[in-house]
């Protein structure tokens, strides 16, 4: 009997990954890295465009299925997000491998006197991914490009709520990947809960907290490491002095794209006091501008499932029974919500208070919640009350004010006046902290995300740091160590009496 890390699988076999089990596929893929060695810069690059191509070549299909599996999701919201949106950082990985995999020279100077210290940049090994349903694509594709470029082989589980797209993808992999590069894994294997518990050599995980706390105790029985982007109930802050009508257009859009399921959208916003009424307002009025009809309207994103669908009009019942007051866009003739089409009226809730059930649950779907504040400190103090968030929102100019929020809070990162432009570098990480996540990627940080940093060390030196450290330890020995000592307590003597006078 042939045993999986056995089978060779060659690029053009067109071998779908469904003829194997999720742990066949692994060890296919253990042993294809064991055998090929570290990958070259040309290969790495290779897998990358393979990656684009798919998506690219796809597109109609791709589109087709999300909007299918969506109910109603806009082609070009899918375009922007799960296809070309992926291409940029994929772009930036292909043109910067080359550069990052070399290997590092680290000390010069010493080198010279016999002491030479490199750095190398290493693949782990296999690499498995399980991605969302919100942009099953983007957080997929994205991860595993910086996987390629780090030079692993890849083990990807889209999410299974969108099935349609998956089953897109893992139909069309063939044509680009031998399953021991990338192997698309599908409802047919098993579920999320069986992927987590693979022995890969590093898990990359988007979704809620609650599953990613799952999948790193799955992970941690295997020792192997995760990174885990998480949501988080994203908060926004108006600045005093900032002109209102663009802070209430700019969070209304925010808040609306792809339907609010988005791990990075403003969840609820803290706007000054006197100028609540004025902002609500102003956000319905945008609202009502961008959908003139909603149940009907092809570009507006339906709730992906049932499930979700009861759980935000839940949320917003619980809110109104309990005291708070909302504020939504019905356009005329129409009976929001409705069940069949999974569409929520646009809604601004005010009057939130403790013991809603909003004020804990991310929301996912298309309600603001607005907060009075009179001092930023109120507003620093419940955004730190409700757990450090994957973004944190900022409506007005690069000012004290906003280094003050900055300095008293905690967030995955700070987005001012647009929607999450640190998607679009290459120089800027993509991660949370706290609840909302551990671990980032996106250029180079997706790229040492899934690398080893591996030190190497050789010696020439006319004295050995082994003999120095074993016995028997002579007088000379015992000198030099007395002057370690007496060197550095005078060094960290100074150290402290300069801190103390600065």
């Amino acid at each position: 009997m042939t045993k999986p890390a056995d089978v060779t699988v060659r690029a053009g076999d067109k071998v779908s990954s469904e003829a194997h089990t999720m742990s066949e596929l692994l060890e296919i893929q253990k042993a294809a890295f064991l055998r090929d060695g570290i990958p070259d810069a040309r290969t790495r690059i290779d897998r990358i465009n393979r990656l684009g191509q798919l998506l690219l070549d796809n597109e109609v299909a791709i589109t087709d299925a999300l909007n299918e599996d969506f109910g109603t999701r806009p082609r070009e919201l899918s375009v922007a997000t799960d296809v070309a949106g992926c291409m940029i950082d994929l772009t930036h990985q292909r043109r910067h491998a080359a550069k990052w995999m070399a290997e590092t020279n680290v000390s010069k100077v010493q080198g010279m006197l016999g002491f030479k210290q490199r750095l190398r940049h290493d693949p782990l090994g296999v690499v498995g991914i399980m991605g969302p349903w919100n942009f099953p694509l983007q957080l997929t594709f994205v991860p595993a490009g910086s996987a390629f470029a780090a030079g692993n082989r890849v083990l990807m589980r889209p999410s299974s709520v969108t099935a349609n797209t998956t089953d897109v993808i893992a139909r069309v992999a063939p044509d680009y990947f031998s399953i021991d590069e990338l192997a698309v894994i599908t409802s047919k294997h098993g579920g999320g809960a069986d992927f987590a518990k693979l022995p890969v050599d590093h898990m990359f995980f988007t979704g809620s907290p609650e599953v990613g706390a799952s999948v790193a105790q799955e992970a941690a029985k295997n020792l192997v490491p995760v990174t885990l982007e998480l949501g988080g109930k994203n908060p926004a802050v108006v600045d005093v002095d900032t002109d209102i009508t663009d802070a209430a257009n700019f969070l209304a859009d925010a808040r609306m794209i792809n339907g609010g399921q988005v791990c990075l959208c403003p969840d609820y916003v803290f706007v000054p006091e006197a100028k609540v009424g004025e902002f609500t307002e102003k956000v319905i009025a945008r609202w009502t501008e961008n959908y003139p009809t909603i149940v009907g309207n092809p570009q507006y994103t339906s709730t992906i499932n049932e499930k979700n669908y009861n759980r935000i009009v839940g949320l917003i019942d619980d809110a109104v029974e309990l005291g708070a007051t909302k504020n939504q866009v019905v356009p005329i003739g129409e009976t929001l919500p409705d069940p069949a089409a999974r569409k929520i009226a646009p809604t601004v809730l005010t009057g939130v208070k403790a013991g809603m059930k909003i004020e804990e649950d991310e929301v996912f779907g298309p309600v603001l919640t607005v907060y009075p504040y009179r001092e930023l400190s109120e507003a620093v103090d419940k955004i730190n009350s409700a757990g450090h968030p994957l973004t944190l929102y900022w409506v007005g100019d690069d000012n004290e004010r906003l280094q003050d929020v900055a300095d008293h809070t905690r967030s995955g990162s700070i987005s001012g006046n647009d929607f999450a432009l640190h998607l679009l570098s290459g120089g800027l990480p993509f991660g949370g902290i706290g609840r909302s996540g551990m671990g980032n990627y996106h250029g180079r940080f997706g790229f040492e995300t899934f690398s080893h940093a591996r030190a190497v060390t050789i010696s020439t030196l006319p004295v050995s740091f082994a003999e120095i450290v074993t016995a028997p330890f002579t007088k000379s020995d015992t000198r030099l160590t007395n002057m370690q000592m007496k060197m550095w307590k005078f060094l960290n003597g100074r150290a402290s009496r300069k801190s103390a006078r600065g």
